[in-house]
C-alpha cells in the first residue's frame, strides 16, 4: 500500500525555479497585504469577481456549464438552480462560501472533507454526497484514435479508509514541523488526494477546494481575490501535464512530486501577478474608464471577454466597454476570437 511521507521536504535541496517561485510570491504576497489594508474596497470589489469566476472555472474544467448571466445569479444567490448542472454550480458555492468565511474552523480531517463534500453534492440529491467510493475507479484517457486507456489506477474501494485516514496523518505531522515549507506541502497532500480519488463524483473539484482552504489557512488569501480555478482552467493543459508526470509510480512509492509543485506555484504565481494587474487598474480612478478598459485588455494573458471586464470595473457601464473594444478592433491594437456571446478579446 501507498507509504505518506512528506519528509523529503525537509531537506532543503529544491530545483532552482521551484526556489525564484517561491521567493517572487513571498515578496508578492507582501505587497498584496500591504495593499489590502489601505485599499479594503478595492479589495471588496476583487472578491466579488474573483468568486463568479472560481465558480464558473471550477465547474468547467469538468464539463459542468451554464450561461455567464446564470452563474452570476447562482453565485450571488439571486436564483435558485434550474437542472442538475446548476445544482452542481450552487453546490460548489456553497462550499467555496464556507471556505471563505470559515477556513480557521475547518481543517484537512476525514470528518471535515466528507462534510464538504457532501455540501458540494447536496443539492444535485446524488446519493455519493459525503462518502468514500463503494467501486474502484480508474482514470481513463483517449488516444488520437478515440481508443481508451486507463492512464491511472487509484487506490482500490476497500483501501480508500485507511489511505485517507494516512494521508491526514501525514500531513499533520509534516504540518507541524517547522522544517517543512509549507507552501511545498499543500500540492503534494493536494496530489495525493487525486491520487487516491476517494469520491465516486466530485474528486477533481473538491481537490481545487481543498488548494483553496489550505492555501487560506497559511496565509495565501489571493485566492480570495483572483479565482485560483480560473487560472487551472485557462492553462489546464500544464495542469493535466503536471499531474499526469507527478502520478506516474504513485502507487510503489516512486513518483516524483516536483512536477506538480512547480504547476501549483506557478498558478499561485499567476494569481499574485493578475492582482498586481487588477489593483492597479482598480485602485486609478482618476485615470480615464477608457484607458482603464485599454489596460486591462493589452495587459490580459488570455482572451477576456465584455463580461469580465464589466465584472473587473463594475463602475463602468456595458456601452462604455463595448465602445472602447470597438474602437480598438477597429485599430488593431487587439483581436476577436470567437462569436456572438463567445467573444473575446486579446492583444492583437
Amino acid at each position: 500500500m501507498r507509504t505518506f511521507d512528506y519528509s523529503f521536504l525537509k531537506n532543503g535541496l529544491l530545483p532552482a525555479n521551484l526556489i525564484n517561485l517561491t521567493t517572487n510570491i513571498a515578496a508578492l504576497k507582501t505587497m498584496a497585504g500591504v495593499r489590502k489594508d489601505d485599499n479594503i474596497n478595492v479589495f471588496t470589489a476583487l472578491e466579488a469577481v474573483a468568486k463568479v469566476q472560481s465558480v464558473k472555472s471550477s465547474n468547467a474544467i469538468e464539463g459542468i456549464i451554464t450561461s455567464d448571466d446564470r452563474i452570476e445569479a447562482i453565485v450571488n444567490q439571486n436564483s435558485a438552480p434550474l437542472n442538475h448542472n446548476e445544482a452542481e454550480i450552487a453546490g460548489y458555492r456553497d462550499v467555496l462560501n464556507e471556505i471563505h468565511l470559515n477556513y480557521d474552523q475547518i481543517d484537512f480531517t476525514e470528518n471535515d472533507i466528507l462534510r464538504l463534500h457532501q455540501k458540494m453534492l447536496l443539492l444535485t440529491g446524488s446519493e455519493f454526497g459525503g462518502k468514500y467510493k463503494k467501486l474502484d475507479n480508474v482514470i481513463l484517457e483517449t488516444d488520437a484514435s478515440g481508443n481508451r486507456h486507463v492512464r491511472f489506477r487509484p487506490v482500490p474501494a476497500n483501501e480508500t479508509k485507511q489511505a485517507m485516514e494516512q494521508l491526514e496523518l501525514a500531513y499533520m505531522d509534516a504540518r507541524n514541523n517547522i522544517n517543512v515549507n509549507q507552501l511545498l506541502l499543500i500540492p503534494c497532500v493536494i496530489l495525493d488526494f487525486l491520487c487516491i480519488h476517494p469520491f465516486t463524483d466530485g474528486n477533481g473539484r473538491m481537490s481545487r477546494l481543498l488548494s483553496l482552504l489550505l492555501l487560506y489557512k497559511n496565509g495565501y488569501d489571493v485566492v480570495k481575490y483572483v479565482s485560483f480555478e480560473e487560472q487551472i482552467n485557462n492553462y489546464k493543459a500544464y495542469y493535466y501535464d503536471a499531474l499526469r508526470k507527478s502520478s506516474e509510480g504513485w502507487s510503489s512509492n516512486e513518483n516524483n512530486y516536483f512536477y506538480f509543485i512547480e504547476n501549483f506555484l506557478s498558478t499561485l504565481y499567476m494569481c499574485y501577478k493578475e492582482l498586481d494587474k487588477r489593483f492597479a487598474t482598480m485602485n486609478t480612478k482618476k485615470v480615464s474608464k477608457k484607458a482603464r478598459i485599454e489596460a486591462i485588455v493589452l495587459n490580459s494573458l488570455i482572451p477576456i471577454s465584455k463580461a469580465e471586464i464589466c465584472r473587473i470595473l463594475p463602475d463602468v457601464s456595458p456601452t462604455t466597454v463595448e465602445s472602447v473594444l470597438g474602437n480598438m478592433v477597429k485599430t488593431g491594437s487587439v483581436k476577436k476570437v470567437g462569436k456572438a456571446k463567445l467573444t473575446k478579446y486579446i492583444k492583437a
